[in-house]
């Protein structure tokens, strides 16, 4: 090497290292697809299942590691994987644990993307994808057939909140050899651990109180089984899912305060749904922590809290027109998907076309509350009705 170095590789390889010593909170933000081993032997010799080693951009780096690490630990698992968004979490697991034959079970209630994503294996890949009733509880036995591969859970149903026996279906589908994954976005790994009440494979979607900026898309997938984590992480290499050190630090700055949001979200979304509860436009309060909510037993027994989403269905006078005029007039919600940012959203529903057997007949709104104030949600939502 001469003592001289051209401009340009003056600019990419300095002789400068930082002093040792240095330590701050926050995880640095690891920028790398190509990772840089000391010899030839480390190459050849690293495995990107093991994690314990670096080996390339896609597979891993610290701050990815760390967020993996973390978020393990917050659902009681001991493998994780990133994605970049929940519904790519969602995917990776359906295509790791199903083949052509085999069978797959997903509730009515499930989220719509999971829904079309069962169709699409069911027309182009050859697997049976049929839907049951998210209350079914232990007769979840009855469907279960000899090529029965998975049960897909959420606890609740993103729309319409219905709260599923999860440890009556985990013990059905366990008695006869069958894996059960659950999307925990809802609760977070806050309000439920879903390893505590059966789960194999544990989902969330990292875009809602993770990040808690509206900001962010990613998903993780959480196991404790080291061969169920084998078989995702497989899938997770043949489809080149990874996620950004930038995306992962954001991520990581969320985690430190997501308890404490949850809790905000949580207590404020109580109050608007009982004061929804008392208003003559509206027919029914879809929130688990109250008692006409399908399944509030089960998340009385289970659950620990409910976080800012729910659902409130109209009076059946009301047209779906109308309720559409109801969203567009309020002015502190957004009109929008996805929950679990500062700003409160609301979205309506037709759930006459969404979900089989619906027993509602008026309109539904979907609200997320956020973290503006109490009072003013309710005030808004209070003016919004007087434009029905």
């Amino acid at each position: 090497m001469t003592k001289t170095k051209s401009i340009q590789t003056t600019l990419t390889h300095s002789d400068y290292r930082p002093p040792a010593g240095f330590a701050a909170y926050p995880t640095p933000i690891h920028h790398a697809s190509t990772v840089l081993f000391k010899d030839v032997a480390s190459l050849r010799s690293g495995d990107w299942r093991s994690k314990q080693a670096y080996t390339y951009g896609l597979h891993g780096t610290p701050t990815t590691f760390t967020l993996e690490a973390r978020l393990a630990a917050i659902e009681g698992g001991t493998h994780c994987l990133l994605t970049p968004s929940g519904l790519a979490a969602i995917s990776m697991i359906l295509l790791a644990l199903l083949k052509s034959g085999d069978d797959v079970l997903l509730p009515d209630n499930v989220y719509n993307p999971t829904r079309e994503l069962g169709r699409w294996l069911a027309n182009d890949f050859g697997v049976s994808a049929r839907f049951y009733d998210p209350l079914v509880g232990a007769g979840i036995a009855d469907l279960i057939q000899p090529n029965t591969t998975l049960i897909w859970t959420e606890a609740p149903g993103s729309v319409s909140m219905e709260v599923p026996d999860l440890r009556a279906i985990c013990a059905a589908a366990h008695d006869k050899g069958i894996l059960v994954a659950l999307d925990n976005t809802w609760a977070a790994g806050l309000a439920l651990r879903g390893f505590d009440v059966g789960a194999d494979i544990v989902m969330q979607a990292l875009t809602k109180y993770q990040s808690g900026g509206s900001d962010v898309l990613m998903g993780a997938v959480i196991t404790r089984d080291t061969a169920i984590n084998d078989r995702i992480a497989t899938s997770h290499m043949r489809l080149g899912m990874g996620v950004g050190g930038d995306d992962a630090w954001l991520v990581l700055r969320g985690l430190e305060t997501m308890k404490l949001r949850f809790d905000a979200h949580d207590a404020s979304a109580r109050k608007v749904a009982a004061w929804l509860e008392g208003r003559p436009e509206i027919a029914k309060v879809l929130h688990p922590a109250f008692e006409d909510c399908p399944g509030h037993d089960v998340w009385k027994r289970d659950f620990t809290g409910a976080g800012g989403l729910f659902s409130v269905v109209f009076d059946a006078r009301f047209s779906g027109e109308q309720v559409d005029r109801f969203v567009d007039a309020l002015a502190l919600f957004g009109i929008g998907y996805s929950w679990g940012g500062t700003h409160s959203l609301a979205v309506p529903y037709r759930m006459q076309g969404m979900r089989r057997g619906w027993p509602e007949t008026g309109p539904l709104v979907r609200f997320n509350i956020g973290l503006e104030g109490t009072d003013d949600l309710i005030a808004d939502i209070e003016q919004a009705l007087g434009r029905l």
